[in-house]
């Protein structure tokens, strides 16, 4: 019986993998159009030109690390940092870390003085936010995303269509818009949001930013699961009108393979400042949280390269 030519197996090998490439990028593109189109008119439209350059030093030792803004512009062209996060993902591990820095801390902002952190977001945007944690921390930041808490929801829903569960531990209401808890509650979109913004209660910050980071970790959590991760390019889509990143696709897609290989591993977490590290004060800034700079960079930079006790 005469062989078939080993050239021709190679050719249709190549044709196979072309036409595989061809049809994963065509639902790649209808996907995400599909998610664009879902979206509401966000305030980001223009990428890489709502603010000014990012900066930040190219990531070293595979380890990116990751300026997270949740932005409440409140109808202005560029409003405060509501929330101010570091995420880091390491490209060798897969491990994931989040450090939440409270709004109020007060520090030098690079050409303004003293003031509270989210002061900085609101003067020059994410690039002035990158000197001001670089300035005062020592910490290295590549990539930024904004995120408008109005597409928060929108997002949220397409994650987990079926909702997160919490525990609330009493009643919330004021400020947020709806009534939440107290018990377990299995939270949509829309009251994710109201839940990661509450703070008028005894513990203020510090409970929302438990919230904040509670949320993202349940939320990382249902993102990494195999069907979401066949949603992801209309995620993109859909997630796109609402985030001004600096995040090529490439290293989104590195990132979201990673985390799906290693699903399980729990995100850790940190806040600036640490327990009894500072004190409350009030400036010309009004009431802002007056630090122990130089324990709270250690913490800071320990808890990032893997030395926190």
């Amino acid at each position: 019986m005469k062989k078939r030519p080993k050239k021709k197996w190679i050719f249709y090998t190549v044709l196979f993998v072309f036409s595989c490439i061809a049809v994963l990028s065509i639902y790649a593109v209808t996907q995400y159009n599909q998610g664009l189109s879902e979206a509401a008119e966000g305030k980001f439209q223009d990428d890489g030109t709502t603010y000014d350059a990012f900066r930040g030093e190219e990531p070293e030792f595979g380890e990116i690390n990751i300026l997270m803004i949740g932005s409440d512009t409140r109808g202005e062209e560029r409003g405060l940092s509501d929330t101010i996060m570091i995420a880091q993902y390491d490209q060798d591990s897969s491990e994931m870390k989040l450090v939440s820095l409270m709004r109020d801390t007060y520090v030098e902002v690079p050409g303004y003085g003293m003031q509270k952190i989210n002061a900085a977001f609101s003067y020059g945007g994410p690039e002035l936010l990158r000197q001001t944690i670089k300035h005062n921390f020592d910490i290295d930041l590549y990539y930024y995303a904004v995120v408008d808490f109005e597409g928060f929801s929108k997002i949220a829903d397409l994650i987990a269509p079926e909702g997160i569960e919490v525990n609330i531990p009493h009643q919330m209401s004021e400020g947020i818009g709806m009534t939440l808890g107290p018990g377990r509650e299995v939270l949509d979109g829309e009251k994710m949001l109201g839940y990661v913004r509450f703070r008028k209660d005894e513990n203020n910050d510090y409970g929302r930013v438990e919230r904040q980071q509670e949320v993202i970790a349940k939320l990382t959590k249902e993102a990494v699961n195999i069907q979401n991760f066949v949603k992801l390019p209309k995620l993109l889509g859909m997630a796109d009108p609402y985030i001004d990143t600096n995040i090529d696709s490439k290293t989104l897609l590195s990132m979201g393979k990673g985390i799906v290989s290693d699903k399980d591993q729990a995100i850790e977490t940190l806040r600036i400042p640490v327990d009894y590290s500072y004190e409350n004060a009030y400036t010309g800034a009004g009431a802002v949280l007056d630090i122990d700079l130089e324990e709270n960079k250690q913490q800071l930079q320990n808890f990032l390269s893997g030395q926190a006790q």
